[in-house]
């Protein structure tokens, strides 16, 4: 017998694969089996989530204490998961107020159970403000002044948090179980069969006998993959394994390498169609039609794929970088062998959105069925059932920890919006930073960003959004803004802290994989990466950008004017041959130009 079948007939695969398919599956019948209870489809959710956490992704060098208290924690999460999927009814009835102590043991478990999964899946920053809004719930009643609030009964306030769905059964829940789940599995699919190869491919086909090749080959690769994965950090794992040791090989300096595709995996976060699954997010909570995002969103992104390409070539004449040789470069043959890898599934998707109007839930079903479909054949289209297998329960395993890890810190970020609604400390937050900014709007957008940055630090961009969004967005609409103004702005900003220390998610990772100092690539990272920076201010400035299908002709202006103005800038800050006064002024006259409204 091979290697393989013996690794799928071992006890722990068979718990793993099994546990797998359990939790895809259920994410996948939810799509189809029309409505269930709030109070059971996300308890089953985190039941399904919690063994990955606690059992399946430990670290080896955990101490025993942390062990055991993870199982003891799961035990008792799962216990009281299944508590209030089997009383989900009676529970509804109590209003969020808790009765017995069987129910404040249910509701202190699962909040310290979310609390150390939300620790263990991202670390500490998340969790701890979690901590500190939970014990502002609690003893927010001793500040004095403004930011104190009224006390609130602990039944109530633990209840809202716990047995309603106000907090970690709240709506961010329902996204990380209806939405983020289901494009999470169909990015999985497309990932563990030839579509990661496909997307490679076709970006090397296209940009690799350029000056720079292999940074552009990794801007297009990100861009392609980056939009359905809901990570920028688990885009630069993927594409990062292969385009930064490429780019090393060709004697490119590591942190340019490296920078190169941490950038660009941040950029595949606001890349239509998906933008890792915040398309699906926006349009949800704007109540708007999923068409109308990719459109308002399209322009910017090319815009920041347009800089970060002009700042790889001025650094390809720096350095004098090769293109790619023709030896590794792919025939069209395999490049129009792999394509319809990645082309049949996303195909699919946009016709089942856009034409047809189906829900997005129900379009990415669609996809996914074609996608484990594809997975029957390799390569060179050869039909082979024992590779279905194998890719098929690695495909459920992947998707299940990232769902896992996902779920982690939207169901922790949603106990932080529930004390923020309980307390309706969120108002006095909106209400200080208006009363800071003073009336302006630069400052209340200056104010916002920093509160993106700290707020986006180590969590993956749809939470960060959220938890931003339902913070800054009434500020920034209380100015004037559009609702689809606020919503983009937000959501590029909860992208910087992925590329700006001190977090740099992404930086960490791909110097890791360059084996650099992270702080050069960081800086590289920032000097790429500017859009990031100026894109959002430009379209609040230029809101015609965001409006091409109501008018085309004035948001393909904007377009060519702040490209322009960018390309003026990101030459300025990355050619240092330029003497100083000539890069002032290049940057100068380029922010002249991205901001002159039109």
């Amino acid at each position: 017998m091979t290697k393989e079948i013996f690794k799928l007939l071992s006890a722990k695969y068979l718990i793993v694969a099994t546990l797998a398919i359990i939790t895809v599956g259920f994410h996948i019948y939810l799509i189809f089996t029309g409505l269930m209870p709030n109070l059971v489809s996300r308890p089953i959710h985190l039941l399904l989530v919690l063994p990955w956490i606690f059992l399946l992704t430990q670290d080896e060098n955990i101490s025993k204490f942390t062990k055991y208290l993870g199982y003891i924690l799961l035990a008792c999460a799962m216990f009281s998961s299944y508590y209030i999927i089997v009383n989900h009814i009676d529970l509804e009835e109590q209003y969020g107020s808790l009765e017995g102590t069987l129910q404040y043991f249910v509701a202190i478990s699962l909040l310290l159970a979310v609390l150390e999964m939300a620790r263990r899946a991202i670390k500490l920053a998340l969790p701890l403000t979690a901590i500190i809004a939970l014990a502002y719930g609690l003893f927010g009643h001793y500040i004095p002044g403004d930011f104190g609030h009224q006390e609130i009964p602990l039944d109530s306030f633990l209840g809202t948090l716990v047995i309603a769905e106000g907090g970690i059964y709240g709506s961010l829940t329902g996204i990380s179980v209806n939405v983020v789940a289901v494009f999470v599995i169909l990015g999985a699919f497309v990932g563990v069969g030839e579509g990661g190869n496909a997307f490679m491919s076709l970006s090397t086909k296209i940009a690799g006998r350029l000056r720079g090749g292999a940074a552009k080959v990794s801007v297009l690769a990100s861009a392609f993959f980056g939009s359905i994965s809901g990570s920028a950090s688990a885009n630069v794992a993927s594409t990062g394994a292969f385009t930064i040791p490429t780019m090393k090989r060709l004697n490119y300096p590591a942190s340019l390498a490296a920078a190169s595709e941490a950038v660009a995996s941040t950029g595949g976060q606001i890349m239509p169609p998906l933008m890792g699954a915040g398309a699906f997010i926006m349009a949800e909570l704007l109540g708007v039609q999923y068409s109308f995002i990719m459109s308002s969103a399209i322009f910017p992104a090319l815009l920041f794929f347009f800089t970060v390409w002009i700042g790889i070539d001025v650094f390809a004449k720096k350095y004098n970088l090769i293109s790619i040789s023709n030896n590794d470069i792919p025939k069209i043959n395999l490049v129009l062998k792999l394509s319809p890898f990645f082309i049949l599934p996303f195909g699919v998707l946009l016709y089942a959105l856009i034409i047809i109007k189906k829900t997005p839930q129900f379009s990415a079903a669609l996809a996914i069925f074609i996608s484990i479909s594809l997975l029957l054949v390799n390569k060179d289209w050869q039909f082979s059932f024992k590779e279905f297998i194998f890719k098929f329960l690695d495909g459920c395993i992947s998707a299940s920890k990232q769902i896992a890890t996902i779920a982690s810190v939207i169901i922790c970020a949603g106990i932080i919006i529930g004390v923020l609604n309980i307390t309706g400390v969120g108002v006095k937050i909106t209400s200080a930073i208006l009363y800071l900014s003073n009336g302006e709007l630069f400052t209340a957008l200056l104010l916002t960003a920093f509160a993106c940055l700290i707020l986006g630090m180590e969590v993956p961009t749809t939470a960060a959004y959220i938890i931003c969004v339902s913070i800054a967005g009434p500020i920034l609409q209380e100015y004037g803004l559009s609702a689809i103004q606020a919503h983009l702005f937000i959501f590029w900003f909860a992208l910087l802290s992925t590329i700006t220390p001190p977090v740099c998610g992404t930086v960490f990772i791909a110097s890791g994989i360059a084996q650099v100092n992270w702080l050069k690539v960081a800086i590289k990272s920032m000097k790429l990466g500017l859009g990031l920076y100026l894109i959002p201010l430009s379209f609040i400035v230029n809101p015609y950008l965001i409006k091409p299908d109501t008018h085309f002709t004035l948001a393909f202006i904007s377009f060519i004017k702040i490209g322009l103005g960018l390309w003026f800038i990101s030459n300025a800050l990355v050619n240092d041959k330029l003497k100083l006064i000539y890069r002032i002024l290049l940057s100068l006259f380029g922010l002249i130009i991205v901001f002159f409204p039109l």
